[in-house]
């Protein structure tokens, strides 16, 4: 079903592209060509409101199909017709006008009639609704009364001690199965749970159990610079994606109420804590509310504390409890720590990061160092090996516009991509916030090592991700910076150590700048130039020039020097729409990219492949008819029900390519590009 769609029924295929225009901004709309469209349309879909031309708007017409919660807009120029018209119109019908005047357009009161119309009916489906909930509550509501006029049957009888008694038994045994039940679902659910986003999905339900308002996770950890510290993964109840910043890090001998559970293992129960010294700044600060009660209890695997799990704020009927958490609680969250705990040791989070499920930045370099020193002799035949760092593309852009769940999800989709673009002999890491290392083995060289990080690139490029026509290209992609080892040191060295590989890091990390157009002092601009943004590309840090001692070192763009002749036009990643008819019915549909030779379109079905295909493609406030054909038709992903559609325009005449160049041009200069 359509959410708030809108029919549309008119004459002119003009007028009905405008009137979708204006719908599209809030709403969905659906075009029908004829009136025998209608019924068809109207049992397929859940319609708001409905903009019909006078000709068709005789209520006699669609009495038997338009229910009184379909708000009513009829499109025509004759005033003493429409008022002929909504007498026709039942009084429980909201009907509604608007005038088409010589040069005046109709847009902006279309508007506004669209979402007075879109309220009405919003309002009558809601009173449908309730009207059917008060149904079944004066149902129950009956129910309940016959119980009651029982139980005074029985009081009467004077078995009213007898009842009390049998009722709070009864009380007692639900309400411990109720207990129980939640229990065991929430174990299930820790247990089921496959990364760390999935394991937040029992947070709600352990606090509904405690009838805390908060609950933190935290792991130990230990690094150079902090050494032992408590890493939360999930602080107060929301998903950490920077767990380093030092507003959530507590160092484990520092004076805080987990440090002190993770240090000495003993539980904390406090109903006043502001008054007690380990209240750090973390809490005073960071919390969503004011801290009135804590019960903090240590996660413990195999006789080792591995982490805490609290709870903040006891409440009860919406109101803190001044006597904080019971005894009670303090045993359930012992018990649940068990079995979190096994869950945390299940998903190896000491390994792997807790979001993606990727390989953490310790554990990939020392899994590099002991695949590179385990080859021994075989390394002649075994090859060289590349370092890779890739970066989404404008992801502050992304997270600011769509939120940091939107971004978490984006993160852990695009790991799921990466790790099925690598080989298996390869390795990736999540090494910071949005930034991933890729270890290449085997590889002969930097050509090779960029075409298989080219690979990740396109397969990344051409996936569907939610929310991607917001970018500032209207599509989610990476950038990335390539480095090879070279393949004479690594004969020759006896073995490799970390800082080899953290050389490797910082030559990707040159290239990568290249890549997102970023100037450093390795990589200077050229004179009087200013680095082109260039961002979606694989470029390649060449220790050739660094060796000839032109450059301390400099980076080359791969596709440029590879890719170029495989691409006859440029791509534009502009949206605009694009329409064509199909079994007599108008079909609207948007771009994902445009060039001189043709577009890439997402549809809702597939396009047959060799398909020729008239269609009308809006560019700016142009309106161009042009001949395509069908190249190829595919699922935009195997969960989507979208699909994408490659076209090839055909036999474009010179004005066709004038208008295209002039549209790309005028898209560059709004920063589309």
């Amino acid at each position: 079903m359509l959410q708030t769609g809108i029919l549309i029924l008119v004459r002119e295929t003009e007028q009905a592209f405008k009137i979708a225009r204006v719908c599209e901004r809030e709403f969905q709309p659906v075009v029908a060509s004829t009136p025998e469209e209608v019924p068809d349309l109207i049992n397929q879909n859940d319609f708001w409101a409905m903009v019909v031309d006078s000709s068709y708007a005789a209520y006699d017409r669609w009495k038997d199909l338009i229910k009184s919660d379909i708000s009513v807009i009829i499109i025509g120029r004759d005033e003493a017709e429409f008022y002929h018209l909504l007498l026709g119109w039942p009084k429980e019908y909201y009907v509604n006008f608007a005038f088409e005047k010589s040069g005046q357009t109709l847009e902006p009161i279309l508007g506004l009639l669209l979402e007075r119309a879109v309220y009405i009916s919003r309002i009558k489906k809601e009173w449908a609704e309730l009207q059917k909930s008060l149904s079944v509550s004066a149902s129950q509501t009956r129910e309940v009364i016959q119980e009651i006029t029982e139980i005074k049957r029985l009081i009467n009888q004077n078995y009213l001690q007898e009842v009390e008694k049998r009722i709070s038994n009864e009380t007692r045994y639900v309400r411990f199965l109720k207990e129980r039940q939640k229990t065991e679902g929430i174990i299930r659910k820790i247990y089921s749970a496959n990364d760390v986003g999935s394991l937040l999905v029992a947070v709600p339900e352990i606090k509904e159990l405690l009838a805390a308002r908060g609950l933190t996770i935290y792991l130990i950890e230990e690094n150079e610079s902090l050494g032992k510290f408590l890493k939360p993964i999930i602080w107060d109840d929301t998903f950490i994606s920077h767990p380093e910043s030092f507003k959530y890090v507590a160092r484990i001998e520092s004076s805080d109420f987990s440090s002190a559970v993770a240090r000495d293992g003993l539980e904390i129960n406090l109903s006043d804590p502001a008054s007690d010294e380990r209240f750090s700044i973390r809490y005073q600060h960071n919390l969503k509310e004011p801290l009135k009660s804590i019960l903090a209890v240590p996660i413990i695997y195999e006789n080792q504390i591995i982490g805490v799990v609290e709870v903040y704020n006891k409440f009860c009927s919406g109101k803190f409890l001044a006597e904080g958490f019971s005894q009670e609680d303090q045993e359930v969250l012992r018990g649940l720590s068990e079995h979190i705990g096994i869950a945390m040791t299940k998903l190896n989070l000491i390994q792997y990061d807790a979001l993606t499920g990727l390989l953490r930045a310790d554990p990939f370099f020392e899994r590099i160092l002991q695949k590179i020193n385990s080859m021994s002799k075989r390394k002649k035949e075994e090859g060289s090996f590349a370092m890779v760092m890739g970066d989404v593309d404008w992801f502050k852009h992304y997270n600011d516009r769509n939120g940091h769940e939107a971004g978490n999800k984006l993160l852990q989709e695009l790991a799921l991509i990466m790790r099925q673009s690598i080989r298996e002999e390869d390795l990736i890491c999540r090494y910071g916030g949005e930034e991933f290392l890729f270890f290449l083995a085997g590889v002969s060289g930097l050509d090779e090592a960029c075409q298989l990080t080219e690979r990740i690139r396109k397969n990344i490029e051409e996936h569907y991700f939610a929310f991607e026509e917001h970018q500032p290209r209207n599509n989610l992609t990476m950038s990335f910076g390539v480095t090879v080892y070279p393949r004479g040191q690594l004969i020759s060295s006896d073995s490799l150590i970390k800082d080899d590989l953290k050389h490797l890091v910082h030559e990707s990390d040159l290239a990568l700048a290249a890549a997102k157009g970023k100037e450093t002092w390795r990589l200077p601009a050229a004179k009087g130039q200013p680095r082109p943004v260039m961002k979606n590309t694989v470029v390649a840090y060449s220790h050739e020039w660094e060796q000839e001692g032109e450059q301390p070192g400099v980076a080359v763009t791969y596709q440029e020097a590879f890719y170029r002749e495989k691409r006859h036009f440029q791509r534009y990643f502009t949206s605009t729409f694009l329409m064509y008819k199909e079994n007599g019915h108008l079909r609207v549909n948007k771009t994902i990219n445009l060039s001189l030779g043709g577009a890439k379109i997402l549809s809702d079905k597939p396009l047959p492949a060799a398909r020729s295909l008239d269609i009308v493609l809006i560019l700016g406030k142009t309106a161009r008819s042009l001949k395509t054909e069908v190249i190829y038709s595919e699922k935009a992903a195997t969960d989507s029900p979208a699909f994408y559609a490659g076209l090839r325009f055909k036999d474009l005449s010179p004005e066709d390519l004038r208008l295209l160049e002039d549209y790309f041009q005028e898209t560059q200069k709004r920063g589309y590009n």
